[in-house]
This record gives structure tokens, sequence and C-alpha cells, in this order.
């Protein structure tokens, strides 16, 4: 089961990959479409891992209480 989680993850992240490549290339607009998608989701990862790295939380939480 685990292993159709990860296939099924590696093939959505090949796919997005031809999809913004495809895209640049001037593909139809689904592409275009999936490729806005593949791109924002990647900023969010990214942004969550700075986040993560910094130490920072979301509930404002320092954990400098008493």
């Amino acid at each position: 089961m685990a292993e159709l989680l990860l296939i099924g993850a590696l093939a959505l992240v090949v796919g997005g990959c031809v999809c913004v490549v495809w895209a640049e290339r001037g593909g139809p607009r689904w592409v275009r479409v999936a490729a806005a998608v593949t791109l924002a989701a990647g900023e969010m990862l990214r942004r969550s891992g700075k986040n993560q790295r910094r130490g920072l939380s979301r509930t404002g939480d320092d954990g400098g209480g008493e």
C-alpha cells in the first residue's frame, strides 16, 4: 500500500515537471493551469520548510512561558 502511495506521488511530481516545461514552450491551456498549480505547490512547500527551519510556529507561541 505504501508503495502505491509513493508511486502515485512520484507520478504527480514528474507530471507536474513535464507540464511546467511544456507550458514554457507554449502548451495548451490545461498544461499552463497544471504548471501554475505545480509552481504554487512548490512555493508553498518551500515557504513551509523555511518556517520550520527557523522554528516559527503559526500559533505565535515562542515557548518562553513561566
